[in-house]
């Protein structure tokens, strides 16, 4: 209880050079200069020893200022550092979706010249694949970095996975089984 309303009730004048502190029963008093606002460890530790004193300016000045310092900011440099931190993090994050957008890009290319093409071979669906295949882990690392949502990767790959298909139909390489109906089963 030694300090019970330093902060809210604490008024100082313009330029504080000089302070008196009274005891409650005493008359003691101490003299001290601060130099900065930030006084609160100076008084807890020599002033506040025994029972409650308050501290009073010695001077009196039509104007008053009130001083509440409650805790310290933080360090001016922190937004800063943050800013930095996220601009790493957002060229780091370009780098991985650009290269899976590049990836599925060549896929979806490939695959529209192919679906065009009327005279085309099964085996030609297999370079598809290894692009597919690549995409897929452009995609993998994207989600693993954190620079995609696993549900948008997902998504992407299925699309990729879809197009491939509609292209198989297409050309007759894949014919889809028939969905047993409610009747049959």
């Amino acid at each position: 209880m030694a300090i019970q309303c330093l902060a809210p009730c604490f008024a100082l004048t313009p330029r504080p050079k000089i302070y008196s502190v009274n005891a409650s029963c005493s008359t003691l008093s101490v003299r001290r200069s601060f130099q900065s606002l930030s006084f609160s460890t100076n008084l807890s530790q020599n002033v506040f020893v025994k029972g409650k004193r308050f501290l009073v300016p010695v001077e009196k000045s039509p104007r008053r200022n009130v001083v509440c310092e409650a805790a310290p900011s933080k360090k001016p440099d922190s937004a800063a550092k943050r800013a930095r931190q996220a601009e790493k993090r957002r060229l780091y994050n370009k780098g991985k979706k650009s290269e899976m957008k590049t990836r599925m890009k060549k896929v979806l290319e490939v695959l529209d010249v192919l679906k065009k093409k009327t005279d085309a071979q099964a085996e030609e669906i297999l370079p598809v694949e290894k692009l597919i295949a690549e995409a897929y882990s452009a995609i993998d690392k994207a989600v693993k970095a954190g620079s995609l949502h696993r549900n948008t990767g997902a998504n992407r790959k299925s699309r990729l996975a879809r197009r491939k298909k509609a292209v198989e139909i297409h050309h007759g390489w894949y014919t889809p089984a028939a969905v047993p109906t409610a009747t049959e089963a």
